[in-house]
């Protein structure tokens, strides 16, 4: 199956690791993970997990765990309290692509982020970022409202 799975994907930029969509339907339905950091491995030609964030881990932990200097996706399931005092929960799909970010590195995640994001079903918001002012949490409580 991974096989198939492999050519089939081979047309359209990188494959995505089978654990990739797993570990999203953790966070997506047990709340098991607070965020996922997910990166390019140009030898395997796929999209990996690279970090895990337990649900006990803060926005801060999160911002840590991105790189300053290389691209990266990442999920983050925001929580938050509505006006009417329910507590709601988001996904967000963030496109991580610094400034300062190899050019051949952007291109490639660039390329392959519609591929990827496909895989990844309920995700409710995307955020693309170069700074980390442009991932401030009050970005993703404004988008969440």
């Amino acid at each position: 199956m991974a096989f198939l799975r492999s050519c089939s994907n081979a047309s359209s930029g990188m494959g995505v690791a089978d654990d990739c969509k797993h570990i999203f339907l953790e966070l997506q339905r047990k709340k098991t993970h607070r965020y996922v950091v997910f990166k390019i491995d140009e030898k395997r030609k796929e999209v990996i997990v690279e970090k895990i964030g337990g649900a006990t881990e803060s926005y801060d932990d999160f911002m840590a765990s991105l790189p300053e200097n290389d691209c990266r996706y990442a999920i983050y399931d925001f929580d938050f309290v509505t006006e009417e005092n329910c507590q709601k929960s988001k996904i967000f799909f963030i496109a991580w692509s610094p400034s300062v970010s190899r050019i051949r590195a952007k291109m490639l995640y660039a390329a392959s982020k519609d591929r990827f994001r496909r895989e990844l079903d309920g995700v409710h918001y995307e955020l693309q970022a170069t700074d980390p002012s442009e991932l401030d949490l009050e970005i993703l409580r404004e988008r969440a409202h």
